[in-house]
């Protein structure tokens, strides 16, 4: 249920992102509305999800690096935003990184 979650924050955050976009600085009210809510929903899911136990820097790491790697894909693909390698790469590292981190705590046990 955790990473259900958890899940659900990033795609909240992906939401008020994304409508960040549209909203036309804040100006048409969809987009700024769809804008506010996704970010004080991932906020809010992000709370539960830290209040189920799972350790801030593990939470937040995965919240904050696939939301930016998702919106950063969905741009190039969908919004015609333009990725250099380096950035494509960077977004693996991403990636990378948010798995070290989930698969690293699991060394421990």
């Amino acid at each position: 249920m955790t990473y259900l979650l958890l899940a659900a924050a990033i795609s909240a955050e992906i939401l008020g992102a994304l409508s960040t976009r549209f909203s036309n600085g804040f100006t048409k009210p969809l987009p700024t509305f769809l804008a506010v809510i996704g970010v004080l929903s991932a906020y809010y899911l992000l709370s539960l999800v830290l209040n189920r136990g799972m350790p801030i820097g593990v939470a937040y790491a995965i919240w904050a690096g696939l939301g930016v790697a998702v919106v950063a894909i969905i741009g190039a693909v969908f919004l015609n935003d333009k990725l250099s390698l380096l950035q494509t790469a960077g977004i693996l590292l991403v990636i990378g990184g948010v798995v070290s981190l989930e698969l690293g705590g699991n060394l421990d046990k």
